[in-house]
């Protein structure tokens, strides 16, 4: 899918502010962001701190996401934990998703958080999709869904390459 119809679905629900760590598969979609004049974006150095930041946009009473690789998942696990879904706070995760598919779809390094990622999230009941070519409108909407029925976080997976 084109990284202009993506961002211009989140921004289609309101979802305007991200905070996050650039993330090299997610490359195209990061630097169509950077130039929309539409979003808001605050780089961070650690994805904890990209959550303290849209976690704050929220309480300024916007919607807002955080940008990650899947490997900063181990970062956010403590605030996700100790803040957001204790205090209820219904931020996006955007998770650039290395080692999709496993061996040999990408380096060694990032086999085992690959096959893991969406197992951290069931783990912390956080309500999770992953985005295809063809569900970005559907996914969005029941992720959406279930982030404001509960009041929690949120992930969307994006294996490499399906936003280009």
């Amino acid at each position: 899918m084109d990284a202009h119809t993506f961002w211009d679905a989140l921004k289609g629900r309101g979802i305007t502010f991200f905070s996050g760590v650039p993330d090299s598969t997610f490359r195209t979609a990061y630097n169509a962001m950077a130039a929309d004049p539409d979003i808001r974006y605050v780089p961070a150095v650690r994805e904890d701190v990209a959550l303290g930041v849209a976690s704050a946009a929220y309480f300024a009473g916007r919607r807002a996401g955080v940008i990650m690789q899947n490997s900063g998942i181990g970062n956010v696990v403590n605030p996700l934990t100790s803040f957001s879904l204790m205090y209820k706070i219904p931020v996006l995760l955007i998770v650039g998703w290395r080692g999709y598919g496993g061996p040999p779809n990408d380096a060694p390094e990032h086999w085992i958080m690959g096959e893991k990622s969406a197992e951290f999230f069931d783990l912390l009941d956080v309500p999770h999709e992953t985005l295809e070519p063809d569900n970005l409108e559907s996914a969005l909407d029941r992720l959406l869904a279930a982030m404001d029925d509960r009041s929690t976080p949120g992930a969307l997976l994006a294996p490499p390459g399906v936003i280009e």
